[in-house]
Parts: structure tokens; sequence; C-alpha cells
């Protein structure tokens, strides 16, 4: 390239980094400790566990289980209900005053086999929380969420750019070369440029995948929208169908599962809430493999009746988003996955926390860095509380 070109691809990396490095360093710092939710919160006794029993032990009927939970709080209604990823033997009932999503929810956490109430967890409270909301919305909600996809997009162009200047600059260096025996901030030049490119892929897998997560209440109102919206057309302007019309909710799940065969419960979404309809009671099922683990299948289930009344299939952009939210925050792999995402994490704040000093010690001009970008980790599962399952969840 020339000079010129040069000049502003350094101008372009340069601003698109300072924008959103202090953001993508706090997102760094906050998506650390959200990688191991579960065991964080297994070690502060936060976590809710089933207790053992015999394999197989039968589980009582879920209509059974949402009149114990029910029982706790009777001025309000069920919003959700739902079970954890790998164990069906806890469930997780979301109560609220109103069917609209809000704040104000209670949660009870029941035994699907005893019906026990093992704990009713506040999952808006403590550390891992306060984490959570600075990680996904800045405690601001949408405009927060949207907020930190502009800076995730800053992101990605302070990468492209990043990538761009790197071989201009370093052409005359062997690749991985630290000048130890130089000034400060040349050494922290190389280590700069030498842990960018070594992030380089995952950082740009981890951006992308958190700046589609922010889009996720916009991509779910649009699926409403566009799609849902003509199923439920028959029932348009009807009343939410009143509790003591409802049919048994276990013969609807029931229903759902035999439409879907090969799948496994996730969440429920009750009538009136805002993934499913007035008259619906909506089963969102998952597949059986790692992959398909992560994708829904939405049935939905007339409240009254019992009946199947459709099985959309998720648009792409829906698909997309659910594959994007488990590979953010490292769920596919276990254990050695989370530790291989966090080390990343670790070498990306250096790569900020480098990418500021080299800008702060600016007075002496060195050539553009290759990369002083940040990145978005990020949630979940995200998981904050047990209403729906990661990234088809409402704010119960």
């Amino acid at each position: 390239m020339n000079s010129r070109k040069i000049k502003t691809w350094a101008w372009v990396h340069k601003w698109s980094s300072l924008v959103c490095t202090l953001f993508m360093l706090l997102l760094c710092i906050t998506g650390l400790p959200l990688i191991f939710t579960h065991e964080i919160r297994h070690l502060l006794g936060t976590e809710v566990e089933a207790p053992k029993m015999a394999p197989g032990t039968p589980h009582i009927s879920l209509d059974r289980v949402l009149e114990i939970a029910k029982a706790r709080h009777p001025d309000r209604v069920v919003q959700f209900a739902s079970q954890a990823d790998d164990n069906d033997n806890l469930w997780f009932v979301t109560l609220t005053h109103t069917p609209e999503p809000t704040d104000d929810f209670k949660s009870v956490a029941v035994d699907a086999r005893t019906g026990v109430v093992l704990a009713q967890p506040k999952f808006d409270e403590g550390f891992m929380y306060v984490m959570y909301k600075l990680h996904v919305d800045l405690f601001a909600g949408l405009p927060g969420k949207l907020f930190l996809g502009f800076m995730g997009l800053l992101l990605l162009v302070a990468i492209v750019s990043g990538v761009v200047l790197y071989s201009p600059f370093m052409r005359k260096l062997d690749f991985g070369t630290v000048r130890r025996d130089k000034r400060p901030r040349l050494k922290w030049l190389d280590l700069h440029n030498l842990l960018g490119v070594v992030t380089l892929v995952w950082l740009f897998v981890v951006g992308s995948t958190g700046m589609i997560n922010t889009w996720a209440d916009l991509l779910i109102k649009y699926w409403q929208h566009d799609q849902l919206s003509a199923l439920l057309a028959p029932y348009k302007g009807e009343p939410t169908v009143p509790v003591a019309e409802r049919g048994s909710v276990q013969r609807s799940m029931e229903a759902a599962m035999q439409r879907a065969p090969d799948t496994k419960l996730s969440f429920i979404a009750f009538p009136g809430t805002s993934f499913s309809s007035p008259h619906h009671t909506t089963f969102f099922l998952r597949g059986n493999e790692p992959f398909t683990s992560k994708l829904y299948q939405p049935v939905l289930v007339d409240a009254k009746t019992a009946e199947v009344t459709a099985a959309p299939k998720l648009p792409w952009y829906l698909t997309a988003l659910l594959v994007s939210q488990p590979l953010h925050f490292g769920d596919y792999g276990g254990m050695p996955m989370q530790i291989i995402w966090a080390l990343l994490d670790i070498a990306t704040i250096i790569v900020l926390g480098s990418g500021l000093y080299l800008w702060l010690k600016r007075g002496n001009p060195v050539p553009a860095s290759p990369k002083a970008a940040a990145h978005e980790k990020p949630a979940p599962d995200a998981s904050s509380q047990p209403e729906p399952a990661p990234a088809m969840k409402a704010q119960a």
C-alpha cells in the first residue's frame, strides 16, 4: 500500500479502537466470570440442584408442579416454566403480576419427582447478576443493548483495519518478534501486535456473535410480527384464556413432544406472554445433539383443548441468533472450551490495555498497531434467570 492508504487505514483503526476500547474492556472483564456462571454459582452456594435419587424415579404431573409453585405466590400468574439444559429433575417456574414483560418476577424451583420446593432463587441480585447486566445492557435495557451492539461493530472495524495494517508494519520483523531490548513502547507495540494476531479469529467470532446477540429483542419481535401473526390471525382480538378454562398443561406438553419427537423441553410460555399468544401455550423444544441442542422448535398448543395448532420452523435469522449465543459464551465444548475462552479473554484484555498504553504514550510516533481492539463476551445464559432458555428468553 502507498503512504496515503496506510494513513487512512491507520486513522480508521485508531478511532474505531479508541471509541470502543473502554466499553470492550468492560465487556471482557465482566464476561470472564460469565464463562463460568454455573461453577461460580455452585461455589457461592446459589446454584439450585436437585437431590440425587434412584435413576428412573417417576416425575409428578406438570400441572401439580405449577400448583405447588403458584401456592407460594397465589396473587401472581405463571409466565414461564423451564428445565435446566442438563437436568430434567428440576422445574423453574416464573410468576408475575401480569403476563406482559416485567422486571417484577418471582422464581420457584420445584423438584420434578417429589414436588418439594427446593428454593425461591433471586436472579435479580448478587455479584453474577451485576456482571450479567453490565455485560448485556449496562442496566439500560434495549438502548443499552443496541449501544453495545454499535461498540461491537466498531470492534469489527478495528479488527479488519488492524489486519490490513499488520503486514506493512511488520514486514521487516519475523512473526512473533518482541523487541525486549528496545524502549517500553516498542515492546508493548510488538506484544500488542502479536496477541492481536493470535486472537484474531476468536476475537472476530466473539465480537460478531456478541453484536448479533444485542439484536435479540428486535429479531424476536420481528419474528412475532412476521410469522406468528399469520398463524394467530384466527384468534385475533380474543382475550387471554382464563386460567380456569385452560386444559391440562401436562397433556399439552405430551402433545407437543409427540409433534416433535427426539427433542427435549427447554421452556414453556403461557398464554398472553411475549413468546406465546392469548390463546396458546407455546412449548419450545430443543434437539438432542450438541448442535441441535441450541436450536428451538416452537410448538403452539391450544390452551383450552390441549391440541397442537402449529409447529412453525424458525427463520434463518433466529437460527443465527440461537447458534451465536452458545458460541459467544463457549458453551459447546464443556470445561476445556471454557478454559480456552477464558485464556483468550485474558489475552484480549492485554491487547486492549496495550492499545490504550500505546495511544497514551503516543508523544513519540510509532507505526500504528494492528489492533487496539476489544471483544464482547457474552451471555446468558446468559443465563441470568430461569425463564426461557438462552436466546429466546423474555425478561420475566
